[in-house]
C-alpha cells in the first residue's frame, strides 16, 4: 500500500505556543484600539439623534433614550449649511477629477526614460518635497493670479501631489512594456496607447489616489480659510469649524438666525461632513494595498 497522501489533503500548519500567544496579544491590542476610536463616532451618531436635555445629563451613551430628526431637519432646511454640503460635494468632484487627471498625465510621460529633461523635472519635484513656500508666499501666490474668493483657489494649488505623483510614475514603469508596444505597432500614436493600455491596467491605483485626493479636498480647512472671504462660499468644513469652535456667536451670524447651534446640532453637522467619506471607503478598500504597493518600487 503507498503511504502518498491524496493530492486535495489540506496542509496542517502547527504554529508554537509563543506565535498563538502572539497573535491573541494583537488581536486584544488592536480591538481595544478599534473600540477606541469607533466609540467616540458612535457617540456623536446617537449625540445627534438626542435631544438637548439628554446630551446634557447623559455623559456619554450610544442610544438615545428619545430619537429627534429636528437637527437634520433644521440642516437641510437652512439655506447656508445645504449650501456648503453642495458647495464641498462639487469642489470635491471638480478637484479630483483635475488632480488625477494632471497627476496621471503627468507621471506617464515621466516614466518614459528616452524623455529630454525628465531627470532635471523629476529632480524638480522632489525638490517639492522637502522644501515648501509656505503659507505665506502661496497666499500671494494666489493673490496675484486673482483666485482669492473663487473655488480654483481650492484646487489648482493642490493639484499635484509630488508624492503621489512619483508612485504613479514607478507604477507606469512596471508596466510591460511589450502591451506598448504592440498597441504602437497596430497603429496607436501615444494618446491612444495611454487611454486604451495604460489606463485601463491603473484602475486599481486610480482608485487608491482618486481617493486619497477626495479625502484630502473635503477635509481641507485651511485652503477655504485663507481663500475664501465670502460667507456664501464657505466649504462644510469651515462651517463645522464655526458651529463647534468656543466663538459660536460668527456662526451664529453667519447663518442669519436666533437659533443658538445645541450640540447636537454640532454633531449632526460632524456626522454628515464624515459620512460621504465613510460611504465610499468600503467600496475602494480592496485597490488600497494593491494600488499603493504596486507602484512602491522607485529607481
Amino acid at each position: 500500500m503507498s503511504d502518498k497522501k491524496p493530492a486535495n489533503t489540506p496542509i496542517k500548519h502547527y504554529s508554537s505556543l509563543g506565535s498563538r500567544v502572539f497573535d491573541t496579544l494583537n488581536v486584544v491590542v488592536l480591538g481595544a484600539v478599534a473600540l477606541v476610536t469607533v466609540l467616540p463616532l458612535f457617540y456623536v451618531l446617537a449625540g445627534s439623534f438626542a435631544t438637548e436635555a439628554e446630551i446634557s445629563t447623559r455623559p456619554f451613551f450610544l442610544w438615545p433614550e428619545k430619537f429627534v430628526t429636528s437637527t437634520y431637519e433644521y440642516i437641510f432646511a437652512n439655506d447656508t449649511m445645504l449650501r456648503a454640503l453642495l458647495t464641498t460635494i462639487a469642489v470635491t468632484a471638480v478637484g479630483t477629477v483635475l488632480q488625477v487627471a494632471l497627476t496621471f498625465t503627468m507621471a506617464y510621460p515621466l516614466s518614459k526614460r528616452y524623455l529630454p529633461g525628465r531627470t532635471l523635472v523629476l529632480n524638480l519635484v522632489v525638490f517639492t518635497l522637502v522644501f515648501g513656500g509656505g503659507i505665506v508666499p502661496t497666499y500671494l501666490v494666489v493673490r496675484d493670479l486673482g483666485m482669492l474668493d473663487s473655488y480654483w483657489a481650492l484646487i489648482l494649488p493642490l493639484a499635484i501631489n509630488p508624492f503621489y505623483l512619483i508612485i504613479v510614475k514607478s507604477f507606469f514603469q512596471e508596466l510591460p512594456q511589450a502591451l506598448e508596444e504592440a498597441a504602437r505597432i497596430d497603429g496607436c500614436n501615444e494618446l491612444g496607447v495611454f487611454f486604451k493600455i495604460v489606463m485601463p491596467l491603473s484602475k486599481p491605483i486610480i482608485a487608491t489616489f482618486s481617493l486619497f485626493y477626495a479625502v484630502g479636498i473635503w477635509n481641507d480647512y485651511m485652503s477655504p480659510l485663507l481663500y475664501i472671504n465670502d460667507n456664501d462660499k464657505w466649504t462644510l468644513q469651515v462651517l463645522v469649524r464655526q458651529l463647534t469652535s468656543p466663538d459660536a456667536a460668527n456662526a451664529i451670524s453667519a447663518l442669519d438666525t436666533v437659533f443658538f447651534p445645541a450640540r447636537g446640532l454640532m454633531f449632526a453637522v460632524v456626522v454628515i461632513a464624515t459620512l460621504p467619506i465613510l460611504f465610499f471607503y468600503p467600496f475602494l478598500q480592496k485597490h488600497f494595498a494593491k494600488g499603493v504597493l504596486i507602484g512602491s518600487v522607485k529607481e
